[in-house]
């Protein structure tokens, strides 16, 4: 019953030592990492253990600055175009927190915006007078491309968009978005922490000014590392609200140059061993494919959607046109933390969206906290049933 794809799943487990022990349904939260990038970054604490950290770190010196080409693979980007970071909020927070803004300009963002993100947004219009507006979604629950259309004037500022959310399956029109923003001329920050690894990312496609990702979710690497995209055309008009060493020169006692590239989001102190980590697990990625991956993915995640749906007294709450690895469920007369908890003694591993980290969606539809199960390509039917029995348990108690 397993779906048909270019995905050989039996070796993708072999590879994967956490399938042997686990029915891993958290993929957007951290996924299981393949052996290739638990090696890496144990060989390279080894080596710092063994020869000291700057020595270890001048050795793998190419491969430090292999890992930003294959994220720019990743993403169909120029290398000098990518930072790495110590988390995806890192990144997403160094290019936001950099753009200028005064009173009456406005933040346009979406119903499906993070937390995170949303309190920076608040803190900067606190601090500066700016205004953030939330746009509608359209009938299928994805951000309304029209609405959207009709809120651009000149004081548009930013549109910053949570291409997934994390308490859904939803894949927000991220590509429509950037055709508006770049005709307007207006900066487009990109949330790609629950798509990237998941979904064939472009971002010429895309044509977002900045994408923001971390390594552990669908990455699959490890955490504690991040990606950010920045565009020539945005790095040309800001400056990082912070900088060392690494993302600037001083040039005389009274001046200091900034670097042309990304890297001026970096900061020079990192775990070298996660980065390397992160370059296994990016080129492990590519080496599947990610159009496969994302095939296999969306197609597991379907047949999830629709055997939770047939159990009486179980809600599924994904929306959107297009949609992705993550299931958002309920089960009647059960709390989300309930469910969560009970599968997790069963060996089966969830998570819970809480409805205070997506307050302008959750609320707004009437949900609680949702249990969320994110699958990937290592994962099979065998799993999804198990996950669906387990389930159809606790709702006939």
């Amino acid at each position: 019953m397993d779906c048909v794809q270019d995905i050989d799943v039996e070796r993708a487990r072999a590879e994967t030592p956490g399938c042997a022990r686990v029915t891993h349904l958290d993929n957007a939260g951290a996924s299981l990492p393949p052996a290739v990038v638990t090696d890496t970054v144990i060989a390279h604490l080894r080596a710092e253990a063994l020869r000291g950290g700057y020595r270890a770190a001048a050795e793998v010196a190419p491969r430090l600055d292999a890992v930003r080409a294959s994220v720019a693979t990743l993403l169909n980007a120029d290398a000098a175009d990518v930072a790495l970071t110590d988390n995806a909020t890192r990144g997403w927070q160094a290019v936001f927190y950099a753009l200028p803004f005064g009173p009456g300009d406005r933040i346009l963002t979406s119903r499906a915006e993070y937390a995170s993100n949303a309190i920076a947004f608040l803190q900067v219009a606190e601090r500066t007078g700016a205004r953030v507006e939330v746009v509608e979604d359209d009938p299928s629950g994805q951000l309304d491309v029209e609405d959207l259309r009709r809120r651009m004037d000149e004081r548009v500022r930013l549109i910053a968009l949570t291409h997934v959310p994390t308490q859904g399956g939803l894949v927000n029109p991220a590509e429509e978005v950037g055709r508006i923003a770049e005709s307007a001329g207006v900066p487009y920050l990109l949330d790609a922490c629950q798509s990237a690894g998941q979904l064939d990312l472009d971002v010429e496609r895309l044509r977002c000014d900045a994408l923001s990702a971390p390594g552990r979710k669908y990455l699959r690497g490890p955490r504690g590392t991040g990606l950010l995209y920045v565009r020539p055309r945005l790095r040309e008009r800001i400056t990082p609200a912070v900088l060392d060493l690494h993302a600037a020169t001083w040039t005389a006692p009274d001046r200091y140059e900034v670097e042309g590239t990304a890297r001026m989001f970096e900061t020079w102190e990192r775990d070298v061993a996660a980065v390397l980590g992160l370059g296994a697990a990016v080129e492990y990625a590519l080496a599947w494919g990610l159009p496969a991956v994302e095939a296999r993915v969306v197609a597991l995640a379907g047949r999830l959607r629709d055997a939770l749906r047939e159990v009486p007294g179980v809600g599924v709450h994904d929306q959107g046109v297009r949609r992705c690895g993550i299931v958002t469920f309920t089960v009647a007369g059960r709390p989300a933390a309930e469910v969560h908890g009970r599968l997790a003694e069963t060996g089966i591993n969830t998570s819970v969206s809480l409805s205070r980290y997506a307050r302008y969606d959750l609320p707004a539809r009437g949900l609680p906290d949702l249990v969320r199960a994110s699958v990937h390509y290592y994962n099979t039917d065998e799993e999804l049933h198990r996950l669906v029995e387990a389930v159809e348990e606790l709702a006939r108690r």
